[in-house]
Formats: structure tokens, C-alpha cells, sequence
């Protein structure tokens, strides 16, 4: 199948020099500047360190309602439960493997009874409102319709547990009829699509609406090869970061080495990776580094690079 989909390999760009990260300055780089989740996510994952303080670092965002909010997702200020907020919570504790019951029911009881009446979840942009500053795409949909982008998102965390919940059931059916209708060019919305694929139960669906996927985001753009594009970009390592990622079969290997090595490169000097988007706030800018930091050395471990 990559054969099908990837184009020649662009030159001296993609030469790989096999960088290595600075383990002991990313470490120093989030005690001085990120959130305690991050630093408790990096000693648990690169420190032998616990686990379970990563549970009570998420727990510290939840709200009474069940929900999770109070800048848990940094592009979002407001104290009350959203969307995003949630997907950050169960991606955080199913990536630690603090999976836990208590905080996961109350997470999906909150999206059922917050839910569009198509099932899903919305963009959060009505819970930021009030809350500046807070990102200028958080700007509320007309209607309220439910977002591709945060359903899928959460519903891959929740088949990647085996959860069984009504919210779930709903939101499955609604991420397949959005990406069966059409094939988004946004690829902000692609990503978490491809999340959701990557764990949905229906193996052999997920495997054609990645066949189709392949030459959609080479068609439309939606995909960069060269390592070293400047400005905002989605490179192979957004679609597929894992060896085991379903999207992984629509590049070629040199290509995502290539990759690797230029997110192994773009450490700072400072010991933290670089944001390409602008942040919301420079309290929001320090928050997605420290998340950022920890999810590139997450990737470049799974393959072989730490």
C-alpha cells in the first residue's frame, strides 16, 4: 500500500543523522517550566517513577460535575468542564495506564448529558466564552453541531479500553457516518479521526477508510515530507507516530526515519521541544511545551530513538 501513496523521497532533506535526545535537559526543562502532570508523566515513563501520582495530577482538574476543565487542555482557560478537557484526562491516564473507573464514569456521564442531539461531543468553543484569552479557533460553531475533532478523539481513548458506555455506542456511529460522508480537509480533524481508527472494534472497516485516507491527504495537501517545512505543517509522524499506528503503511520507512531524526533534532537549548502554533497565552505556551516535550520523546522511544 505505500507504494500507492508516497512520493519520492524529496532529496538530501530526508537523509537521516540519527539524533539522540537529552534525557537529563528535558527533565530539567519541565521541573523549571511545565505543569506537575508533565513532570510526573516524564518520571513515570523515562524515570522509573510511580504512576499513580499521574492519576491524582488528573483528578486535580475534574470538576464536581464529573467533567474535567481549569486549563487541564491549556488552549482553554475556563474552570468548568469541556470537551477537550476530557480528552486530555482519559489520553492522559490511558497513556500512563491509571485507567480509573471513577474519574472514566463520570467523564462519559458528563458527555451523554452534554451531548448535540446527534451524539458526540462538541468543539468547546461556548465553554470558553468569558474565559480570555483562550485560542482564536475555540470561537463557537452556530448551532453547536457535534466536532469530528473532540468525538473521535475521545471515542479512540474509550475503544482503546474496551469501554462500553451508551455515549460510546452514539459517538461511533456518528464519527463513521462523518468520515463516510466526507473525508475532511482539515487536518486538525484528520488526526484524531485517525486515532479513533487506529482502535475502533471494526478492523476491517478501519483498514478501507485508511486506504482511502492515503491518497486524500496526499491529493488535498494535507501532509508534508520534508522534515524541515517551516510554519504550522502535519508531517507522518501527526497521522501515524507509533510503529503500530494503521496509517503507518502510507509512508515510506526512509521517510518517517527522516522525521524521527528531525523531531530528535529540534530539541532546544533549553531542554524542551518548540510549539508551531501561537499559543493563547505565554502561561498556555510553557503548558503545550511541557506537553509537547513529553509526547516527542514518547514517539522517538517507541521507535527505537531513546
Amino acid at each position: 500500500m505505500a507504494d500507492s501513496f508516497t512520493t519520492p523521497a524529496a532529496g538530501p532533506c530526508l537523509a537521516v543523522t540519527m539524533n539522540s535526545p537529552d534525557l537529563d535537559a528535558a527533565r530539567h526543562f519541565l521541573a523549571a517550566n511545565a505543569r506537575i502532570l508533565e513532570l510526573r508523566r516524564f518520571e513515570h515513563l523515562f524515570a522509573d517513577g510511580d504512576h499513580a501520582p499521574i492519576r491524582d495530577a488528573v483528578a486535580a482538574y475534574r470538576n464536581p460535575d464529573g467533567g474535567f476543565g481549569n486549563r487541564l487542555e491549556p488552549d482553554c482557560p475556563c474552570p468548568g468542564s469541556h470537551p477537550m478537557a476530557i480528552d486530555f484526562a482519559l489520553r492522559t491516564l490511558h497513556e500512563a495506564d491509571v485507567w480509573d473507573l471513577e474519574l472514566v464514569d463520570g467523564a462519559c456521564r458528563w458527555l451523554e448529558e452534554h451531548a448535540p442531539a446527534e451524539g458526540g461531543a462538541v468543539f468547546p468553543g461556548p465553554f470558553a466564552a468569558g474565559w480570555a484569552p483562550y485560542a482564536p479557533w475555540y470561537t463557537p460553531e452556530e448551532g453547536g453541531p457535534a466536532s469530528l475533532l473532540s468525538t473521535a478523539s475521545i471515542a479512540g481513548t474509550l475503544h482503546a479500553r474496551g469501554v462500553v458506555h451508551p455515549w460510546l455506542v452514539r459517538a461511533t456511529d456518528l464519527v463513521w457516518s462523518l468520515v463516510d460522508a466526507r473525508i475532511t480537509t482539515d487536518p486538525e480533524e484528520v488526526c484524531p479521526a485517525v486515532r479513533f481508527l487506529d482502535h475502533v472494534p471494526d478492523r476491517e472497516r478501519a483498514t478501507e477508510t485508511v486506504a482511502r485516507l492515503g491518497s486524500h491527504l496526499f491529493q488535498h495537501g494535507m501532509v508534508t515530507l520534508d522534515p524541515g517545512a517551516p510554519g504550522r505543517v502535519h508531517t507522518p509522524l501527526d497521522y501515524a507516530p507509533f510503529p503500530g499506528s494503521c496509517c503507518r503503511v502510507l509512508f515510506e520507512p526512509s521517510v518517517v526515519e527522516a522525521h524521527l531524526d528531525h523531531l530528535a533534532g529540534t530539541q532546544r537549548d533549553d531542554g524542551g521541544w518548540p510549539i508551531d502554533f501561537p499559543a493563547a497565552s505565554p502561561v498556555a505556551e510553557l503548558a503545550w511545551r511541557g506537553h509537547f516535550t513529553v509526547e516527542a520523546l514518547q514517539i522517538l522511544r517507541a521507535n527505537g530513538r531513546v
